[in-house]
């Protein structure tokens, strides 16, 4: 793979498509539906996902891309494969709170090495560069040119005072309980991919999820935490997290900054 191309064309369609996502929230009104599995999906998710599809496909032909919105993507498998969730978080988006994200990451023998999240509502732009190390953005997001860059790494914990985020639409009891094992300081919650970011910028120290979750909710934001020296395992056994498994479904995890004393689950 061409790293360096990589890294310009899903910034570009991140952008691109945080721009489609963004006319439509800020629409006066927008339908919401429910697919199979009772998740709601609007015409922003369908808008986005066609176009990064349709960039991708182009620039990456021989690679395979795997999408949400896309089924028949799903039942495909690859070594190497492109993975997109086009707007992860719809619930945040439907309720108008902000906090979601265009996902897009490239993963290699069950590695995800690099990725993009994108928070239009929010203006954060997140992603690895060519070398694999995760940057923060700001400026304009200029879709032909980066603009000042930030390299971002983890932070070093005190697991005396933990910064701790948890997942704002997903939270329940047994995550509360997990979180009780451990000495926080502080506590915050997000919605969408955001919580891998915080964790990455040292702005949280642990992020675990204990609910259903798929490989295209997770793996660019799982890059971007690697990128800047986190880290990513099974809630169950503590073992490493990996991409390409049957179904693209994920079990429970953890993430987390080098330096946090992991709890058993049990």
């Amino acid at each position: 793979m061409d790293y360096d191309r990589l890294t310009t064309v899903i910034r570009r369609l991140a952008l691109e498509a945080g721009d489609k996502i963004m006319e439509i929230y800020n629409s006066d009104d927008f339908d919401v539906r429910a697919k199979s599995d009772d998740s709601p999906v609007t015409a922003a998710d369908e808008a986005a996902d066609a176009l990064i599809s349709a960039g991708l496909a182009a620039a990456f032909p021989d690679v395979l891309v795997v999408t949400e919105e896309q089924a028949d993507s799903h039942a495909e498998s690859a070594t190497n494969f492109l993975i997109v969730d086009p707007l992860d978080g719809t619930k945040e988006f439907v309720k108008r709170r902000g906090e979601f994200t265009v996902n897009i990451a490239y993963v290699e023998s069950g590695v995800p090495l690099r990725g993009v999240v994108y928070a239009p509502a929010k203006n954060r732009l997140f992603y690895t560069d060519a070398a694999g190390q995760t940057v923060e953005e700001t400026g304009d997001f200029a879709k032909d040119a980066a603009g000042p860059i930030a390299p971002l790494k983890v932070t070093t914990p005190d697991n005396a005072a933990l910064m701790v985020v948890a997942s704002k639409s997903h939270r329940d009891q047994a995550t509360d309980d997990y979180i009780a094992k451990y000495a926080v300081k502080d506590m915050t919650s997000a919605g969408s991919s955001l919580k891998f970011c915080l964790v990455a910028a040292g702005e949280a120290d642990l992020y675990p999820r204990l609910g259903r979750t798929m490989e295209w909710d997770t793996a660019a934001a799982d890059a971007v935490l690697r990128g800047a020296g986190g880290k990513m395992v099974r809630f169950d056994d503590h073992t490493d997290f990996t991409y390409g498994k049957p179904g693209y479904e994920n079990p429970f995890f953890i993430a987390y900054a080098p330096g946090v004393e992991l709890k058993s689950p049990a």
